[in-house]
């Protein structure tokens, strides 16, 4: 951390189980060189991988269904969210991470993808960076039902759409999670799908 206008002066583990939570107490110098003391709370769950699967000859995209609590509490009334094929880097670098997590969610054996973009999902609060992909699948690379693995209670529903379906969830809010609309719209425009 080189950045001279920011000193961290303080930083608390509030959390360490399935993430790591801190509240950081730190001076940031404005741009008129006045120095003010912020704090906030940071949550450091790693960095992820998300893949959208798209098959041009039969015009389909693979995308999954699950449970995300944080949806619920927050209104999404069944919890249930349709989203990209994605999951944490864990050891892995970002392309092996998510030919795995491919692999396991949704049951095909991908071999060449595309790294399209990294971005932060939600800088305000979260470190985690996300490394997108794209991959075109057969239904010869199609190696188990995925899923999701086994002892990590995922419960995953592997859904294959037609690009029309995916493109009509996305516009009628069906779809809703973030890493999964940048990838269809990054498909849309480069005319993948």
């Amino acid at each position: 951390m080189s950045n001279p206008s920011i000193k961290i002066s303080k930083t608390e583990l509030l959390s360490q189980d399935w993430a790591t939570l801190k509240k950081v107490t730190y001076e940031y110098q404005n741009k008129d060189g006045s120095w003010e003391t912020h704090q906030r709370e940071s949550y450091d769950r790693g960095n992820g991988a998300a893949i959208l699967l798209y098959n041009r000859e039969m015009q389909t995209v693979i995308l999954t269904n699950q449970f995300r609590l944080p949806t619920y509490l927050n209104g999404n009334e069944t919890g249930m969210l349709v989203e990209a094929c994605a999951g944490l880097l864990d050891a892995d670098n970002a392309e092996d991470c998510i030919r795995k997590e491919t692999e396991e969610e949704t049951g095909y054996r991908i071999s060449n993808v595309q790294k399209i973009h990294e971005a932060y999902m939600s800088p305000g609060s979260v470190t985690e960076m996300l490394y997108f992909f794209i991959a075109e699948y057969t239904s010869d690379m199609k190696v188990s039902e995925g899923g999701g693995k086994q002892g990590e209670q995922e419960n995953i529903e592997v859904l294959e759409l037609d690009y029309s379906k995916a493109i009509e969830m996305m516009n009628t809010g069906e779809i809703k999670d973030g890493k999964t609309l940048i990838l269809l719209q990054y498909a849309v425009i480069n005319d993948l799908i």
